[in-house]
Parts: C-alpha cells; sequence; structure tokens
C-alpha cells in the first residue's frame, strides 16, 4: 500500500522504515491517510509553517493512540481522554509546540508527560533523541508497549517525576512540557542547554504557552505564545 506524503519534503530512511512497520503491524488505510493530509491542510490554515512538523503529523497515524471508541474522530483537531484522567493534546497544540521547539535532527529532547505516546512518536520521527518521563504508571506501561509495536524506540522511556526531569541525562537542547504547570519548574531550567528552549503551559485553570530560551548559566528569555487549556502536571510531594 503506497503512502502520499507531501511532495516537497525529503523521506528519510527513518520514515520508510517505520512506514514499512506500521503497514506490516497495524491497520491504517488510504482512508487514514486521506484524513491526515486533511488535517495538515487544516493546520497549515492555522499558522503552522514548519514543514517537518507537518511531515510528521501527515505521517504518524493517530488513531493507533486513541481508544478504538475515538478512531472515526481521530483526525479531527480535538483533544480526547486516554484513561488516568490525561488526553492526548489536539494535533493543533502537538504541532504548536513542536514547532516552537525547532528541531534540529540529532537534538536531545526531554518530554514531560509521555502520555499516549503520540507527541513522543512525532519528536522521534523529526530526528530528535527523545527521552520522555510519564507521572502515571499504568499510561506508561500501556504506552511503552504500543511504542515498541510501532518500532518507536526513544533513548530513554521511564515512569517518574516531570517536575524533577531526568537529570541524570541532561542537558538537553530542548524540553517539552504536555500538561499545565502552575510555574516553571527549576530543575527544568536547570537542565536546558546554553540555547536549549524549554516549551511549557504556565497557569493554573487556563495556561499560557511559554517559549523559555537560555541564553548562559544564570540568564533567560522568556516569550509568551498564547492561551491553551492543558490538564495539571502532576508532582510527587513525597
Amino acid at each position: 500500500m503506497h503512502i502520499k506524503l507531501i511532495p516537497s519534503f525529503e523521506l528519510s530512511k527513518s520514515f520508510l522504515n517505520l512506514h514499512h512497520k506500521l503497514y506490516l503491524v497495524l491497520k491504517d488505510t488510504a482512508k487514514h491517510q486521506g484524513l491526515r493530509n486533511q488535517l495538515v491542510k487544516l493546520l497549515q490554515e492555522k499558522g503552522i509553517v514548519d514543514k517537518n512538523v507537518l511531515k510528521a503529523i501527515n505521517t504518524i497515524p493517530r488513531h493507533l493512540f486513541l481508544n478504538s471508541s475515538f478512531e472515526d474522530y481521530a483526525y479531527q483537531d480535538k483533544a480526547f481522554p486516554i484513561g488516568a484522567g490525561q488526553t492526548i493534546s489536539q494535533p493543533y497544540t502537538v504541532a504548536f509546540q513542536t514547532q516552537l521547539l525547532e528541531i534540529k535532527k540529532g537534538d536531545k529532547v526531554l518530554e514531560i508527560g509521555t502520555g499516549s505516546g503520540y507527541q513522543t512518536a512525532i519528536l522521534y520521527l523529526m530526528g530528535a533523541k527523545v527521552y520522555s518521563v510519564e507521572r502515571q504508571n499504568e499510561l506508561f506501561k500501556q504506552t511503552s508497549a504500543l511504542l515498541s509495536k510501532l518500532g518507536i524506540r526513544p533513548k530513554h522511556l521511564s515512569f517518574g517525576d516531570g517536575y524533577k526531569g531526568l537529570p541524570n541525562h541532561a542537558p538537553f537542547d530542548g524540553i517539552i512540557v504536555t500538561a499545565g504547570a502552575p510555574t516553571i519548574p527549576k530543575p527544568l531550567m536547570a537542565q536546558l542547554k546554553i540555547g536549549g528552549k524549554l516549551i511549557i503551559p504556565v497557569g493554573e485553570e487556563n495556561q499560557i504557552m511559554i517559549k523559555l530560551i537560555r541564553k548562559n548559566e544564570t540568564q533567560f528569555e522568556k516569550h509568551e505564545c498564547g492561551d491553551f487549556k492543558f490538564v495539571p502536571l502532576l508532582e510527587d510531594k513525597k
């Protein structure tokens, strides 16, 4: 079965390998690809311009990261529940946060909140070395199994407290937080490389998307990038 990608993009070996595995192992049809094509057009209309982000959205079968009861709605620009009180973010939010990271192939990226694994897959497909932490144990187990089945292999996937990051694997070129935090956790700031970017929704009920760029050892440049609504980032208080 042929997968149609946006013609202007250069195919990489990782894309071809992933497509091969997806078609051998799981159900992904021409209909699904058509829906992804439509989703990409919608994201472009909403202002997503990073071609590598659009290519990844056009490739990853989002319906496989959802409960089968939501399959018919998988390519709508909506968030859906995935269990444990968590959600899979709407595609626009995934694309927007990823675009803010300005990922280059080989970048070391920390993801706080593995969730369904959809964002993890997008980062992986874009050539990032992905380190991801999930706070909900059942979700961690379920998503770990799915990513393995898809042939998506992050550098590190663990169950733990996202507020603490992964100091043993730091520093990172980018950190992306997929849940709302009342403030920016200082441990995450400390784990950024000089020039690295932290993308995090900050606020209680509603959040402002913050892009924090590390300028040197002590200084950060802060950009506010619009209003969003996320589930809360859980912290282990122990």
